[in-house]
Order: C-alpha cells, then structure tokens, then sequence
C-alpha cells in the first residue's frame, strides 16, 4: 500500500490515501512534538516535569545521554522524511528529492537504530526492554542498509520492499504511543493500577508490541502485493 501511493493520481482507492496521510500526519506529529521538548530543555528540566524517560537518563553518564539524543533526533529525522519517500507522485516529478531525502534517512535510521541498540539495557521495561527494543534496533539499522544497498544496485523492486520494511521499524515511535495511549487507561480503569505506577506498567508491554505487529503488516501487504 504504502509504497506506490499517490495522493492525487487518479483511480488511487480511497482507502490507500487516507493510509497514506493517516501515516504522514502521525508521523510529523510525532517528529515534531516527541523530539521538540529534548531540544528546548534539559534532561533534568524534563524529568523535573514528570518525563519518565528523561529521569532515566537524566543521571547517566555523558555517552549515554548522548546515545539518548542520537536515538531521540534521528529517530525524529527519519520519521519526519518517510512520506516523502512514500509519496509516488513525488518519487517520479521530483526523484532527485526522493534519492537525497533517501539517503538522509538512512543515516538518519542508522544512527537512531544503533544508539538504540545501545541505550536498550537501560530501557525502563528491563529485560524485556533490552531485548525488545535492542532487537528493534538491529533490524532497523539492518532493514535501512539492505535498502539503500539494493537501490545503489539498481534492484528497485527489492529497494521498495526493503525500504517498506525499515519504515514499519522507524513507525514504531508512532505505535509505542498509541499503544500507551490505550494500555495505560485499561491498566487503571480495568486493571485497577494506581495512576502514578500506569506508565511504567504499561511501559514494560510496549518494547515488542510497538513494532512486531508493523513488521507483520508489512509482511502481508508486500505477499499480498506481490
């Protein structure tokens, strides 16, 4: 769906743009407003405001802090610059834009996945954290290599399936969120959490559940497109 998607083109089902802008929308939203309070306050300033993950990393040390702002800002970058890779009338009017967007998204998921490849045994979810979200970002750093190798070879078939499966990853910041979002009112409406320790709970679900179900949707729509 995602990768042939051209919002105004004619006879695109109506379904795949609002998938399309569904996907563009959350992701800007999350790029912007999910990165923006890291770079206009400290991590203390931050975990003096009841930021959960900012206390976490507020009292480690210097590289690790600096992992943290690796993971957080190109993180942000790769996100913010998927839909312009996704866009198909983009792609063909203006594909010098898609190719440098391209590469600056690599990097940019690169250095996110392999930051949080590090930060993962501090993760506040534990055990469960280090091997989720250190699995993620393998695979991310992983998924966005094997892409931009293929497009240098000229395979753009297997470009296209390899960059659908590295955004579905770099997506993940979107679904941690939402995933909160629903989890934490179930933990204290249904589950009877205190509200003080809901996060935290619901914190520990989230290191699998905010990719493994992308990563599947991916895998289907691509078997099903092919």
């Amino acid at each position: 769906m995602i990768d042939t998607v051209a919002p105004a083109r004619r006879g695109t089902p109506k379904r795949a743009v609002v998938g399309f802008w569904w996907l563009t929308l959350s992701a800007v939203a999350v790029a912007v407003f999910a990165v923006l309070p890291y770079l206009t306050s400290s991590l203390d300033a931050q975990a003096a405001a009841d930021n959960t993950v900012a206390a976490n990393y507020a009292t480690r040390p210097a590289w690790a802090q600096v992992a943290f702002y690796l993971h957080v800002v190109f993180g942000g970058l790769a996100l913010a610059l998927s839909p312009v890779q996704f866009a198909a009338t983009l792609r063909r009017r203006v594909p010098r834009l898609h190719r440098v967007a391209g590469r600056v998204a690599v990097v940019a998921m690169v250095l996110a996945g392999a930051a949080g490849t590090v930060l993962a045994p501090m993760s506040l979810a534990g055990p469960v954290g280090t091997a989720g979200f250190g699995l993620l970002g393998v695979l991310w750093v992983v998924f966005a290599v094997a892409a931009y190798r293929s497009a240098r070879q000229g395979r753009m078939r297997t470009h296209r399936r390899w960059a659908v499966r590295a955004f579905a990853l770099t997506y993940a910041a979107v679904t941690l969120r939402l995933w909160l979002g629903v989890l934490i009112p179930l933990l204290i409406s249904l589950g009877g959490v205190p509200e003080q320790d809901a996060f935290l709970r619901a914190y520990v679900l989230v290191p699998f559940l905010s990719w493994v179900p992308n990563l599947l949707l991916a895998e289907y729509l691509l078997r099903r497109r092919h």
